[in-house]
C-alpha cells in the first residue's frame, strides 16, 4: 500500500487506518444475497454441465431471485444509511 511503513512517514505521509470495527458487528444482509447468488449459479452451471437442463432452468431463475434480495439489501443498507446521516 502507499502511504504505509516507514518510508511513508519519513516522507511526510501520513498512513490510511480504517475505522474500527464494533465487537457486535453483524454483517449485512446483501454479504448472504451476494453467497447466496454465488452459490446458486454455480450450482446452475454445474447441473448444466451434467445435462440436467430442468434443475439448471430452475436454478438460473432461482438465481434472478437471489440477485433480487442483493439489489434489495443494498438499497435498504443505503437508506438505512442515509438516514442515520441525516440525524
Amino acid at each position: 500500500q502507499v502511504g504505509t511503513g516507514e518510508a511513508a512517514g519519513a516522507a511526510g505521509l501520513h498512513p490510511v487506518q480504517s475505522p474500527p470495527v464494533p465487537a457486535d458487528s453483524v454483517p449485512p444482509p446483501s454479504s448472504a444475497g451476494c453467497l447466496c447468488t454465488v452459490g446458486v449459479l454455480t450450482y446452475g452451471l454445474i447441473s448444466f454441465k451434467r445435462g440436467h437442463t430442468r434443475r439448471s432452468q430452475l436454478l438460473m431463475r432461482a438465481r434472478i431471485l437471489a440477485q433480487g434480495f442483493t439489489f434489495a439489501a443494498l438499497l435498504g443498507g443505503m437508506v438505512v444509511t442515509a438516514m442515520k446521516a441525516r440525524k
